[in-house]
């Protein structure tokens, strides 16, 4: 697992790197102009800033939690942690479910590279889990020979 272990966390790097920074842009944007987009029924302007704002630095804690449970091996956990981080880019979606956003083309892409970085997250755990089955398996095998 040690190749596998050192690969995937070269790319884990790199897919935790591009989803805070789509999610993060899109959240700051969002936070910042937060009257650009379409409102929640019941909730104020401020409370939808403190909230946007608030939820963002709540996800990118479940980032850093599975950063260091990769290190640290611990597959399982770093795959449950990805998957609720992965909620932050799928949540951009829930624009839609109140109207489309009048915003600029670039914020409005950002909806989207958000939902493309949850799905790289989704492929990378299934990555994961399978490689975690197969190096169980062939060890298990070898155990039993």
């Amino acid at each position: 697992m040690d190749d596998r272990h050192e690969r995937g966390f070269r790319i884990l790097r790199w897919v935790l790197l591009g989803s805070l920074l789509t999610t993060g842009l899109h959240y700051a944007h969002n936070t910042i102009r937060a009257e650009d987009y379409p409102p929640v029924e019941g909730l104020s302007l401020l409370a939808t800033r403190f909230l946007v704002g608030g939820g963002w630095f709540l996800f990118a804690a479940f980032a850093v939690l599975a950063f260091v449970a990769y290190r640290r091996r611990r597959y399982w956990a770093a795959n449950a942690y990805l998957l609720v981080f992965s909620l932050s880019g799928l949540a951009s979606l829930g624009h839609f479910f109140f109207g489309v956003p009048a915003i600029p083309a670039f914020w409005f892409a950002t909806i989207f590279t958000d939902v493309l970085s949850s799905l790289v997250i989704w492929a990378f755990v299934g990555w994961v889990a399978a490689t975690i089955r197969t190096t169980h398996a062939a060890r298990a095998e070898a155990l039993g020979a």
